[in-house]
Parts: C-alpha cells; sequence; structure tokens
C-alpha cells in the first residue's frame, strides 16, 4: 500500500510537472488531487507541494536559460520582490482558515482557466517591458500568492506578463526562474510550523523534477494551442468543482 501511494503521488507530480513545464501551468492541479483524492490536510498538502517546485524550478531554469528564454535583467527584479513575500505567504497558509485557501486554489485555477482561453495571443516582439518597480510589486503578489495556496509561481506570474504584453515563452521562462526563490523560501517557513512532510515533498519533487524537464522540452518544440486548451479546459474543470464542494459544504 506504502509503495502503491508513492507511485501515486510521484504520478501526480509528473503530471502537474508536465503542465509547468509546458505552459506555465499546473501547479493547481497538485494540493486539490492532494486534499482530495488522498485525503491530505490542505496544510500539509501545500507545504509538501512547495517542497516539490524547488526541484521544478531547479530544472526548469535550466532548461529555459540553455535555451535563452529567460530575461535574467527582468528575471532579478521579480525575485527581488518575490523572495521576502513567498515567507510571508508560507507563514499565512499556516494559520489561515482552509476553506479561505481552497476558495483562493479555486478561484486561481477558474481565473487561470478563462484567461487562458480567451486571452489574446501574441506574435512577434514584446510590446512593452515592465518597468522595475512593477516587476518587483509583481514578484511580491506571486510570492505571497503562490507560496499561500500551493500552486507555484506560473500559475499567478504567467497570465500577470501577458496581460503586461510579454510574449508567452519569454513570460514562462521567467516564471520558472522565479519559483525557484519562492519555493525555497516558502519551504523554510513551512519548516518553521512544522507542517511539512519531507517524504511527500520529495516523491512529488521526482515528479515534477521528471515533467517539467519533459515539458520545458515540448514548449521549445511543438505547437501550443492544443496543449493550451487542455491545460485551459483543465484549470476550469477543477476550479468549479472546488468551489463548488466549497459551496456545498457551506449549505449542508
Amino acid at each position: 500500500m506504502i509503495g502503491e501511494i508513492a507511485v501515486a503521488l510521484t504520478g501526480v507530480g509528473l503530471l502537474a510537472g508536465l503542465l509547468i513545464g509546458s505552459i506555465g501551468v499546473g501547479g493547481v492541479i497538485l494540493v486539490p488531487v492532494l486534499v482530495y483524492a488522498f485525503g491530505i490536510p490542505i496544510q500539509t498538502a501545500i507545504a509538501a507541494a512547495m517542497m516539490g517546485y524547488i526541484l521544478t524550478g531547479l530544472i526548469g531554469t535550466l532548461v529555459y536559460a540553455r535555451e535563452r528564454s529567460i530575461r535574467w535583467d527582468l528575471a532579478a527584479w521579480l525575485c527581488a520582490g518575490a523572495t521576502p513575500a513567498a515567507l510571508l505567504g508560507a507563514l499565512a497558509s499556516n494559520i489561515a482558515d482552509p476553506r479561505l485557501l481552497e476558495f483562493g486554489i479555486g478561484a486561481l485555477a477558474l481565473s487561470s482557466g478563462v484567461y487562458n482561453l480567451t486571452g489574446i495571443r501574441q506574435t512577434g516582439r514584446e510590446l512593452e517591458q515592465p518597468g522595475s518597480v512593477e516587476l518587483a510589486v509583481t514578484g511580491g503578489v506571486t510570492g505571497v500568492l503562490s507560496a499561500l495556496t500551493g500552486t507555484g509561481g506560473p500559475l499567478v506570474l504567467v497570465p500577470l506578463l501577458m496581460w503586461r504584453r510579454v510574449l508567452v515563452l519569454a513570460a514562462i521562462g521567467l516564471s520558472q526562474a522565479i519559483q525557484l526563490p519562492i519555493a525555497l523560501l516558502a519551504t523554510l517557513g513551512n519548516i518553521a510550523y512544522g507542517t511539512l512532510d519531507a517524504g511527500m515533498g520529495l516523491l512529488l519533487g521526482l515528479g515534477l523534477l521528471a515533467g517539467t524537464w519533459g515539458g520545458a522540452l515540448i514548449a521549445h518544440a511543438m505547437p501550443r494551442a492544443a496543449l493550451e486548451r487542455l491545460a485551459s479546459v483543465m484549470l476550469l474543470v477543477i476550479g468549479f468543482l472546488i468551489l463548488a464542494n466549497l459551496m456545498h459544504s457551506s449549505l449542508s
């Protein structure tokens, strides 16, 4: 039984990693699956997911950097804002009402799915470059929300950067670079609160590691339209189910 659970956890990490590496979203499926399919308390699930994102951020950054898809001048300002904010978000996740955390995850999933299905697809060169202060603030928002909900940096950052008309691949590259400091600081905060299950985090991390590597290669080698639509539909379904479950629980 323990071996089956270990394989299942690694498989969940693999699926999430594929989506994170290829289109920048995917972390949002991790915590809901751990909570609803495995019955893991939400704070424990968030802490394990954030530990797993350490490996995701490392491999995603390496692959995107090798393909020269990361703007390091922009990444530095994003990380400057995200690093302290991630610690704050991790501490807040350990004292927040679990129902509030579930609502936040569901809302993030639903809004990201809607954005990806209706957002403008861009071609050509970048039309706008956010300033340093704006980037630091954006990093701060990403750090807090990512650590608070256990969804990882890409889910929050990619839509924000695309809204500022940064090219999709460039936005995903930046989201990979910002994952590592967010995950590290959030994990330190979760260790301080004693909510981290290191074994679970390692199993998820191994799956995320392999998935992110494969997803990043897919992102640079294959057309993205069908993959984006699939992920968007998945986000919509997950977000709807989480919010519907919360509504049902509050009415019953």
